[in-house]
């Protein structure tokens, strides 16, 4: 039997922006080549989770031109491995809890500057389908994904 980890989730909020025809930011990590993921960081003290994703969108992907289309109607959780747990945030996290929102691009490709914030976080980025998130994330991070496909598919609808 594994034992459960008793350690807290680290409050967090993710992103999944949509472009004018409806397809989703993604960009790949810097740290881990291969591996995919939507913008998402943790919430400053006294933040809230609206503030919290503009944010993290301008600092992760190096603009500001989105609006909050709407929110996941539920927190989301995913427990790390237990190799990456030990090492992320200090190791003392077992994962994260996150508010989720749907936001609309409302920029030119040009807009986006992964390093406009300082260190990147993202090697490099694409427009890819919602529903092709799930097979683009790291396994232990494809519930969650799965959950957005749900929660957002409205929006993705081409505005053009």
């Amino acid at each position: 039997m594994t034992a459960v980890d008793s350690r807290p989730y680290r409050e967090g909020v993710g992103a999944v922006i949509f472009n004018r025809t409806g397809l989703v930011w993604v960009g790949q990590r810097i740290d881990t080549p291969g591996a995919w993921q939507l913008p998402q960081g943790g919430i400053d003290a006294g933040e809230s989770p609206r503030r919290a994703v503009l944010r993290e969108v301008a600092e992760e992907i190096g603009t500001d031109r989105v609006d909050i289309l709407g929110e996941a109607p539920e927190w989301l959780t995913y427990d790390l491995p237990a190799d990456i747990a030990d090492r992320a945030w200090g190791g003392r996290f077992r994962g994260q809890r996150q508010k989720w929102f749907a936001l609309r691009f409302k920029g030119t490709d040009t807009d986006i500057d992964l390093a406009a914030h300082g260190q990147p976080e993202f090697a490099s980025w694409q427009w890819i389908p919602l529903t092709s998130l799930p097979a683009a994330i790291v396994a232990f991070k494809r519930p969650v994904y799965l959950a957005l496909v749900a929660a957002f598919g409205p929006y993705s609808r081409s505005q053009d």
